[in-house]
């Protein structure tokens, strides 16, 4: 699969999915941590330092989706701010070693400000996609929090089934707690 990829999202913006650049590596930390911090969706409890990002998110395979130039520049020049230029980020790595490393796992983060234009299926087909061309023959989610509906609704659509759930398995901000769905999907 030849990366970068470019698409319109729902908004018009220019956007291309291609790998993470050294360069871009702060940009992604700071909105996992964003993400983090508003303790819906991932299960750490503390934003991560330079050597836990490095060491959960870049193990693997790290892709962004990132404004293009042009498209960066035209909303400069419209709103007078400096957008953010990472709008969306994901990792493919294998879910487990040796002989089961063939299925692979997935953790994905937007920008706030942008959710709702398409970023989270685009990069969720595309991983798809960079996935088999990378051999692997599954892909596993292991938490996915239940009230995380934009997710387990998107990866459902995606041909994704439910495995099982964990009840419990997850402490909210709020003090709730909430079960976390396993899915699954071959790609074979």
């Amino acid at each position: 699969m030849q990366l970068p990829i470019q698409t319109i999202l729902k908004d018009g913006t220019l956007v291309e999915l291609g790998d993470m650049n050294a360069d871009e590596q702060a940009d992604v930390r700071a909105l996992l941590n964003i993400v983090i911090i508003d303790g819906q969706t991932y299960p750490q409890a503390q934003p991560l330092s330079e050597e836990e990002f490095a060491a959960y998110w870049m193990s693997g395979d790290s892709f962004v989706v990132r404004l293009v130039d042009d498209a960066a520049d035209d909303l400069e020049n419209n709103i007078n701010t400096k957008p953010e230029k990472i709008l969306g980020a994901f990792y493919l790595k294998p879910n487990f070693p040796g002989r089961c490393s063939h299925i692979c796992n997935a953790g994905f983060i937007v920008q706030p400000s942008m959710r709702g234009q398409g970023i989270g299926r685009y990069m969720g087909e595309n991983m798809l996609a960079i996935a088999r061309t990378r051999g692997y023959t599954a892909v596993m989610f292991n938490l996915i929090f239940s009230t995380n509906t934009a997710s387990l609704n998107l990866w459902q659509s995606l041909g994704f089934s439910t495995l099982g759930m964990i009840p419990n398995a997850a402490s909210l901000l709020d003090g709730r707690k909430t079960d976390a769905v396993i899915m699954y999907r071959a790609l074979e």
